[in-house]
C-alpha cells in the first residue's frame, strides 16, 4: 500500500495523489520554467541592444550583469524559506508571477537608470529559483504516486522539465531575431511576461504534494502543544520527527547536511562563471571572439540551444542508468574542453556552431539530473531551503565571473581570455568538484 494514502492514528490523512495530477504538474512545471528562463535570458540576449540604446559601452554592460546577478542571488535565495513554510504549489505561482513582473517592468527601468533596472532585474531571481521550486515539487510528487513506470524513468521525465532551459533560451533567440525589427527591445519584453501571468493562473489548480501536507500537519501539531500527536503522525508516515524541528538556513549546515551543502553550493557556483559567460553572455562572447554579427550570433544561440535540449534527455536518462552525481561530473568537464576549443579554433561559422552546440551539450545538459539530484539529497522540512541556497550559489558564481571578464576587459584584455579563464576553465573544475558529493540511492527519497 503507498504510504501516504494510509490514515494516521488522529484520523487525518493528506490529500491524494491522481497519476493525472502529477502529468499536469510534470506540463505545468515545464512552462513555468520555459517562460522563467525566456525572460531570464531575454536580458542578457538583448543586452547589447540595450547597451546601444542607452550609450553603455561593454564595460558598463558587464558591470550592470555583475549587479544584476548579485540582486537575483539576494532574491532567489529568499524563495526556499518561503516554499519550506508556504508550499510548494504557492511557490510555482510566486516565483513566475515574480518573472512576469519584470519583465514588464524591465521594458521601461532602462530609462529611469541603472540602479532601477537592477533592481527591476533583480526580481527575476524569482523566475530563476522557480527551478528549485519545480525541482523540490516534482521530486515530492514522483515519490507520492509510486508508480512503477515512473520509478523507472522519473529522472529522464524530469530531463524534460528541467529542459525548460534550452527551450526557453531557444525562445528568447527566436524571438528576439523575429521582433527586434518590429517591436523592438521594449516591445520583446512586454510581449515576454504575457505568457507567465496565463502560468501562474494556470498553476493555482495544482495539487500539494502529500510531503509537505504532512510536514505541515506535525508542524501545527507540535505548534498547538500537541507533540506526542505530532511524533505519531510523523512515524506513520514513515517521517523523522527530529527532521521537521531543524528547519530554517541554519538546518542545512548541521549534521550529514553539511558537506553536501557545501560540495553541491561550491560546485554550482563554479559552473555557473560559465553558465554567465557562455549562456547570458553567449552573444557578446561569439561577436568579440570571432566577430560574427549580432544577428549570426541569435542563430548560434538558437542551433545550439536545440542541442542543449537533447543533452537534457541524455543527462536525464543516463542519470537514471549510472547515477545522476557521475553523469553531471562528466558532463561539465566535457563541457569545458568543448568551449575551450571553440574560444580557439578558427573562426569558422560551422565549426563554431559545433563546438558551441557541444559546449552548451555538455554545461546545460547535466542541470536535468542536477536539479533532481539536490532534491533527493535533503529530508522534506529543509528541501527547498537547501535547494535555493545551492541554486543561489550560481548567481554568486555570475557576479565573480563578470567581474572577472570585467577586470580583464578594463586591463586591456580580450573576450576570448576573459571566456577560457572566467568560463571554460571553471566549467570543467565544477564536474571534479561534484565527484565529493555523496551518491543519494532514488529509492531511499521521500
Amino acid at each position: 500500500m503507498n504510504i501516504y494514502k494510509k490514515i494516521s492514528a488522529d484520523g487525518w490523512q493528506p490529500q491524494q495523489l491522481t497519476i493525472k495530477d502529477v502529468k499536469f504538474a510534470t506540463w505545468l512545471a515545464f512552462f513555468a520554467w520555459v517562460f522563467a528562463v525566456y525572460d531570464f535570458i531575454l536580458f542578457g540576449t538583448l543586452l547589447p541592444e540595450i547597451g546601444d540604446h542607452f550609450g553603455w559601452d561593454e564595460i558598463e554592460q558587464a558591470k550592470l550583469a555583475t549587479w544584476v546577478a548579485a540582486g537575483g542571488a539576494v532574491v532567489a535565495l529568499t524563495v526556499g524559506p518561503i516554499v519550506d513554510r508556504l508550499g510548494r504549489r504557492l511557490g510555482i505561482v510566486f516565483t513566475v508571477t515574480g518573472a512576469a513582473i519584470s519583465s514588464l517592468l524591465t521594458a521601461i527601468g532602462g530609462a529611469w537608470g541603472k540602479g532601477v533596472l537592477v533592481g527591476i532585474r533583480s526580481i527575476a531571481g524569482l523566475g530563476f529559483a522557480e527551478q528549485t521550486v519545480n525541482a523540490t515539487y516534482l521530486t515530492e510528487m514522483y515519490a507520492a504516486i509510486n508508480d512503477p513506470i515512473l520509478n523507472r524513468h522519473k529522472g529522464f521525465i524530469y530531463s524534460l522539465v528541467q529542459g525548460g532551459w534550452p527551450v526557453g533560451a531557444l525562445v528568447a533567440s527566436g524571438l528576439s531575431a523575429l521582433l527586434m525589427p518590429i517591436i523592438g527591445w521594449q516591445g520583446s519584453f512586454i510581449f515576454a511576461a504575457v505568457p507567465s501571468f496565463i502560468i501562474a493562473l494556470l498553476a493555482l489548480k495544482l495539487k500539494e504534494t502529500p510531503q509537505f501536507q504532512i510536514h505541515q500537519h506535525i508542524r501545527r501539531l507540535t505548534e498547538a502543544g500537541q507533540p506526542e500527536k505530532a511524533r505519531q503522525v510523523a512515524k506513520d508516515y514513515h517521517f523523522e520527527y527530529a527532521d521537521h524541528q531543524r528547519t530554517g538556513l541554519s538546518a542545512i549546515f548541521r549534521g550529514t547536511s553539511l558537506r553536501t551543502t557545501l560540495v553541491l553550493g561550491g560546485a554550482l557556483m563554479i559552473n555557473w562563471f560559465a553558465i554567465q559567460i557562455f549562456g547570458v553572455l553567449g552573444t557578446t562572447v561569439i561577436t568579440k571572439v570571432h566577430d560574427v554579427s549580432f544577428e549570426s550570433s541569435l542563430w548560434v544561440l538558437v542551433l545550439s540551444n536545440l542541442v542543449g535540449y537533447c543533452g537534457y534527455l541524455a543527462h536525464g536518462w543516463l542519470g537514471d542508468r549510472f547515477g545522476r552525481r557521475n553523469i553531471i561530473a562528466l558532463g561539465w568537464m566535457l563541457g569545458g574542453l568543448s568551449l575551450a576549443t571553440m574560444l580557439y579554433g578558427p573562426a569558422d561559422f560551422s565549426l563554431i556552431v559545433i563546438l558551441y552546440s557541444a559546449g552548451l551539450f555538455f554545461l546545460i545538459g547535466p542541470y536535468s539530473a542536477a536539479l533532481f539530484f539536490f532534491s533527493e539529497s535533503f529530508p522534506t522540512a529543509i528541501r527547498a531551503t537547501a535547494g535555493a541556497f545551492i541554486i543561489a550559489m550560481g548567481p554568486i558564481g555570475a557576479i565573480i565571473a563578470s567581474m572577472g571578464a570585467t577586470s580583464i576587459l578594463s586591463s586591456g584584455g580580450n573576450w576570448q581570455t576573459a571566456a577560457l579563464l572566467f568560463g571554460a576553465i571553471p566549467c570543467f573544475i565544477s564536474g571534479v568538484i561534484m565527484l565529493f558529493a555523496h551518491h543519494v540511492a532514488p529509492q531511499s527519497v521521500k
